[in-house]
């Protein structure tokens, strides 16, 4: 499984417009072959910093993203940005669920 996490600072002056790119992405890329997961937050912080949370099926899929007229829109807003675009590529060999949770607190029990 393929994560992609990407922070965008955005010019205050410029929000709306990448405000309007974003959301107009967020169902299309959804629907692509390999898409699991295609989200848009907004800091809670600073209104100005969105982030992009992928999670793709595997790294074929998310080179065809990466390849896509859709994802060309996407670094067309590089020059509304006040810094670079921050764009990180997590591979996950390993998922654990509820159970890590369990596992951890009975071994800290164990120390007891």
């Amino acid at each position: 499984m393929i994560f992609v996490k990407i922070i965008m600072n955005v010019l205050p002056e410029k929000q709306l417009e990448v405000t309007q790119t974003l959301l107009s992405m967020i169902e299309p890329t959804g629907k692509e072959m390999g898409c699991l997961s295609y989200a848009v937050s907004c800091n809670i912080e600073d209104k100005n910093v969105f982030n992009l949370l992928e999670e793709w099926q595997s790294r074929e899929d998310l080179d065809n993203h990466l390849r896509s007229e859709r994802f060309r829109a996407l670094l067309g807003t590089r020059s509304l940005l006040g810094q670079p675009l921050d764009f990180q590529i997590h591979t996950v060999s390993l998922s654990e669920g509820m159970e890590a949770i369990q596992t951890a607190r009975d071994k800290s029990r164990e120390g007891l």
